[in-house]
């Protein structure tokens, strides 16, 4: 099979895409001919010896934790062949999803109904857990409750706002200008345009905020909450002066690190099937143009998701 492989840290140009043996199976694992794979702000970071690369042991290193595709082999789990299934798996440990075939653990994927194209929910996965967890894991999220979404335009912000509305929330969002009729039409009650407003001034008595962008940005947004309000933070690089900005100021603030959940994933493919839930797609990306794609997700001004494609 071909595969990306790193084998030494840096830029988009230590990406080689070469021969690798397709990978033997361990008890619990499933083989997938890969459809998509997710192209996150983790892969290019951990590809530059930041993110995850913590986790991921000695190079050579295969990037990408989430995917979609169809099993080859279930393995005497309930996996069948030609079955579609997608999915983030093992994260922060290594899953090698930029790769035309992965061992997969079968307790962490969920199936894709046939209405789903699989290129879409390639890039799914990740976000989509991101956001879920924040909300209500993390968040806590009831009905009736105020949301503010940082970065509503993202990944994660995009499909962070919708979760919200189905959850009976008010939502606020921030995006640059150009992005307000992008949420407007997801269903966020008022968008804030982060350039031109002071946060606080226009927010306030927040019950929860999910924090895409952190840094600055998620300390100013702490006046926004409710005294009993909570922030949930994402960026893991500027996730301990958020939490300390927040001790300082006697606010509720936690951390995430997204974890791998079938159950998670069967609710949240079921509301896409259902055409309650939408990926706003902003890029697919073949093989010789991830060097593009990582380029273009390291500005930071990605609406929606990219994905690789492998089909």
């Amino acid at each position: 099979m071909q595969a990306f492989v790193i084998h030494q840290f840096g830029g988009p140009e230590v990406l080689q895409y070469q021969p690798l043996p397709v990978p033997e199976l361990k008890p619990g694992e499933v083989l997938v001919k890969t459809a998509a794979a997710g192209i996150n702000p983790i892969d290019w970071k951990t590809c530059s010896g930041g993110g995850a690369s913590a986790f991921i042991g000695n190079l050579p290193f295969v990037p990408g934790w989430e995917f979609s595709g169809t099993i080859v082999n279930g393995n005497g789990t309930q996996w069948q062949a030609a079955d579609p299934v997608f999915g983030m798996i093992r994260f922060p440990e290594p899953a090698g999803c930029y790769a035309e075939y992965i061992a997969v653990p079968a307790d962490q994927i969920a199936r894709v109904p046939d209405i789903v194209e699989l290129e879409e929910a390639g890039g799914l996965a990740t976000a989509s857990l991101t956001a879920w967890q924040a909300l209500f894991d993390k968040g806590e999220l009831k009905s009736g409750q105020c949301v503010l979404v940082l970065g509503a335009a993202g990944g994660v912000g995009h499909l962070a706002v919708q979760l919200a509305k189905w959850a009976g929330a008010h939502v606020l969002g921030t995006a640059s200008m150009h992005n307000h009729e992008f949420l407007g039409d997801l269903g966020v009650d008022r968008v804030i345009d982060y350039q031109h407003k002071r946060l606080p001034e226009h927010a306030k008595d927040v019950d929860l905020i999910i924090d895409c962008i952190g840094g600055e940005t998620g300390i100013e947004a702490l006046q926004c909450l409710k005294p009993d309000g909570r922030l949930v933070t994402l960026p893991s690089v500027t996730k301990d002066i958020v939490a300390e900005a927040g001790k300082a100021q006697n606010r509720y603030v936690e951390a995430i690190r997204v974890a791998p959940s079938a159950a998670q994933l069967e609710q949240i493919i079921g509301l896409y099937a259902d055409d309650i839930l939408h990926l706003q797609m902003s890029g697919s990306y073949r093989p010789d143009q991830l060097d593009e794609a990582f380029e273009l997700s390291a500005t930071g001004h990605v609406c929606g998701k990219l994905v690789l494609s492998f089909t």
